[in-house]
């Protein structure tokens, strides 16, 4: 019986197995033998495939000998080129895998791997994309322990290869690219959650995976839908697999995995490859890179991100202009993502280094023109300063939108810091040179990007000295495009609740309420900030008015910023003052004692009209209103030059000269002073002109109309004079010559202070309190005697002179016929 036994064995064993020695066989080696069919093509033996699972489950001390004899057997087939048996054993590992999770399934892995590494290296697509399968299916199960002595490097280079197939036929081509993808998927998966794997991140592997997956993500036709958050169609309209889009998927789950230290190893092959593919000119498949980036990382390490490019763009600031304009803009899509969410401490650095390149640029582009005069290719070096241009534009667009969207408190700080950038010379010059006048246009353009939209609720808070002095300082420039983005930066800052669009250039406008202009009450702070800068305002208006280059735009400019601060930030005492600014500008106009063209005299005079006309509506004061339409009707009947809807037409006639003495199309002080007298206003300061202060701002820039012409008035109550006895003192060359020589008083004070410093260390402390007793009761004295001559008891109404506990009372006064000083009346 046994004989035959041996026989039927050996006629239906297949190839390879020793008939004779059948029943000797260990059980695992006829168990796996028996699940290959004589026939290849008739599949897998199911019912001899449970019977050994059911054994390995049962005897898991086998598994890792199951496993070493399937391996042998299948490097036999692949050797031989069987591959139907290669199949049907991979079929039995993977099942075997799947149903075995014992400690023993870590000696069944290795050997496991052992074969899909053996069928990865052949040269067969079919066998490379059956061992990826399996490797995938691998990559799915969960191991109750991590491993300690598993590496993944084999598969890491051998699926990036595979990721990078050229073969000959399209289909197998993409066959081999998507298993390359999905192995380095199933590796991902299988790593980034095992601490023991951190190795993965390393830049060895990081620098194979991540190009893998850009390259076949280039082929993608549809690179904005690449871009979005949302993640692409992985099977094609054909039902074929699409490697872009599963390219595409690995990418951001990698990303998505990506741990605070690990950051820089993804991002920085990312860089590379688009260097090394020459993909920032153009850059759309680089702004589609980083869009997946930063939508697929933890919003908080998206600093990290920014960081980078930002190094990037330090380490590539001598390549061609459109590079660097390719990976600013590239900058530009990862702020504008970044800046939604956390941005971290990299809010000034972003700013630093933006305007550090754009100085360069603009020093690139100057150094071009100069070259220009002695090229003999001028073409060639106009096209280069047009690509710097793009690289300023690009600059400046990052720095307005990622200003514009942080909150603001960093706005401010990010205001102040590019101010401080922006050069001001100590004195204001009337020539700039033009390196400089660009740096200055550009950051001034980034300022008004970074201010559009800015809303502060305080004017204190919003234009600090050390912001408004050097601002103020570019409007003293001569050049009236600097002074136009000036005013543009101030109408963003002031303009809080939006009402510029509503007054539509410079106008007579016709009906001011019909506007319905945004305004609140003022608020304390905001009059303590017109008392404070008030004057820095007026006098910066006026003196931006006389500018002989001044064109259309800086007049509607200005009528805009003197429409502003009268809703956002007038009370009854700057209404006063500006109408007292516009009329010394009719009278500078009038006047014309530095020879202005007639142009400007006849804008200055449009401007006058078309502002005291909003203002008198504003304020909805009829007289005033009255007084203000009258002389606009007869300047439309008589002198039509000097209203804003002629005097700014192309073909204006303008007049040789202003008659002083035609009152009726001037605005009077006089009959304005009439108009607002009542309550509320503050008219005697009518009769007061206004005259800018003098600064060192204005003695530094030469400016003849303000050293020359300069008078300063004094409006001083004669009563209030000290006596000039008092105040007389002879002023001869010897007191001047001590005036001057300090050198022995320098030598006096140092004496002193070392003998003071000596008393202090070596005197008994009895001395030194008794010392300060003294002084003490010193100063207690004289503000006795202060308060004596100034604090009186109430006067009484009966003003009898009486004596009480030794303080003569004076005749009283009545209140109401008391004489204060000057200053304490308000």
């Amino acid at each position: 019986g046994e004989a035959l036994t041996m026989v039927f064995n050996s006629s239906v064993a297949p190839a390879g197995v020793c008939g004779c020695c059948g029943p000797l066989r260990p059980r695992y080696k006829r168990l796996v033998d028996n699940i290959f069919p004589e026939d290849p093509k008739d599949g897998l033996s199911k019912s001899d495939m449970e019977k050994l699972t059911f054994y390995a489950v049962s005897a898991p001390e086998k598994l890792d000998r199951i496993g070493e004899y399937l391996a042998e057997k299948l490097s036999r087939d692949v050797v031989r080129h069987r591959y139907g048996y290669v199949v049907i054993a991979m079929e039995a590992l993977d099942q075997l895998l799947m149903a075995c999770h014992s400690q023993s399934i870590k000696p069944f892995v290795e050997s496991f791997l052992r074969m899909v590494a053996k069928l990865l290296e052949s040269r067969e697509p079919d066998l490379q994309v059956l061992g990826t399968n399996s490797f995938v299916k691998f990559a799915n199960i969960e191991e109750d322990t991590p491993s300690y002595h598993r590496r993944y490097d084999f598969f890491v280079s051998q699926f990036s290869a595979m990721c990078h197939s050229t073969h000959e036929d399209p289909e197998t081509r993409t066959r081999i690219r998507v298993a390359g993808i999905k192995g380095l998927q199933g590796v991902v998966r299988k790593t980034v959650n095992d601490e023991l794997q951190a190795i993965i991140w390393e830049p060895q592997h990081m620098d194979k995976l991540i190009p893998s997956m850009l390259f076949n993500m280039q082929d993608s036709e549809d690179l904005d839908r690449a871009g979005h958050p949302s993640t692409p169609s992985v099977v094609g309209q054909d039902g074929e697999e699409n490697p872009a889009a599963l390219a595409e998927n690995c990418f951001r789950e990698l990303l998505g995995r990506a741990a605070y230290g690990n950051m820089n190893n993804a991002v920085r092959p990312v860089l590379v490859h688009l260097d090394n593919h020459g993909l920032w000119d153009p850059n759309e498949f680089a702004v589609s890179c980083f869009r997946i980036i930063m939508y697929s990382i933890q919003a908080q390490h998206s600093h990290h991100v920014i960081q980078q490019v930002l190094n990037h763009l330090d380490t590539n600031n001598r390549t061609t202009p459109r590079v660097r304009a390719g990976i600013v803009q590239v900058l530009l899509e990862t702020v504008a993502i970044a800046a939604k969410g956390s941005v971290g401490p990299t809010v000034l650095e972003v700013f630093n280094t933006l305007l550090k390149h754009l100085r360069m640029s603009v020093d690139l582009e100057l150094g071009e023109s100069s070259r220009r005069n002695s090229s003999s290719s001028v073409s060639s070096v106009r096209g280069k300063e047009s690509d710097e241009r793009i690289v300023q534009n690009a600059i400046i667009q990052t720095i307005g939108f990622f200003g514009g969207n942080l909150p603001d408190y960093q706005r401010a700080e990010v205001m102040m810091f590019i101010m401080g950038k922006v050069p001001v010379y100590g004195t204001p010059c009337h020539t700039l040179d033009t390196g400089t006048k660009r740096i200055q246009t550009m950051l001034l353009s980034s300022l008004i990007m970074v201010t559009s939209g800015f809303k502060s609720k305080s004017m204190a808070a919003a234009l600090p000295p050390s912001f408004l002095d050097p601002l103020f300082s570019i409007s003293l420039m001569e050049d009236s495009e600097l002074r136009q983005l000036v005013l543009e930066i101030l109408h963003n800052i002031i303009d809080r609740h939006d009402n510029r669009a509503k007054l539509r250039g410079i106008r007579i406008i016709p009906n001011v309420s019909a506007l319905k202009f945004k305004r609140e009450k003022i608020s304390k702070q905001d009059i303590t900030f017109m008392k404070k800068h008030g004057q820095q305002l007026y006098r910066h208006i006026y003196l931006g008015c006389k500018e002989e280059d001044n064109v259309h735009k800086n007049f509607e400019l200005l009528f805009t910023t003197l429409a502003i601060l009268t809703i956002e930030l007038a009370n009854e005492e700057v209404v006063i003052d500006l109408i007292r600014l516009s009329m010394a500008l009719q009278e500078m106009a009038l006047a014309n004692e530095e020879n202005m063209p007639m142009f400007i005299r006849c804008g200055i005079m449009a401007l006058v009209a078309a502002y005291l006309n909003f203002l008198s509506k504003m304020i909805a004061h009829l007289p005033l209103c009255q007084h203000v339409s009258k002389v606009i009707e007869l300047r439309n009947l008589d002198a039509p030059y000097l209203l804003p809807e002629h005097v700014f037409r192309d073909k204006c006639q303008l007049p040789e000269s202003l008659d002083k003495n035609d009152r009726q199309v001037y605005f009077q002080a006089s009959d304005m002073a009439e108009c607002l007298a009542g309550p509320g206003y503050n008219v005697e300061r009518l009769s007061i002109p206004y005259v800018p202060q003098v600064t060192d701002e204005d003695r530094l820039s030469r400016r003849k109309s303000f050293v020359d012409t300069i008078s300063l008035q004094v409006d001083i109550m004669s009563n209030s004079l000290p006596d000039k006895s008092l105040l007389a003192e002879e002023i001869t060359f010897e007191t001047l010559k001590k005036a001057i020589d300090t050198t022995g008083l320098e030598e006096q004070e140092r004496e002193k202070r070392r003998q003071v410093m000596e008393k202090f260390q070596k005197a008994p402390f009895e001395e030194i309190a008794a010392h300060c007793e003294s002084k003490a009761n010193m100063l207690h004295d004289r503000l006795a005697q202060i308060f004596e001559l100034t604090i009186r008891p109430p006067p009484s109404p009966s003003g009898v002179v009486s004596i009480s506990t030794g303080h003569t009372q004076h005749p009283s006064v009545p209140v109401y016929e008391m004489k204060f000083p000057d200053l304490c009346v308000y």
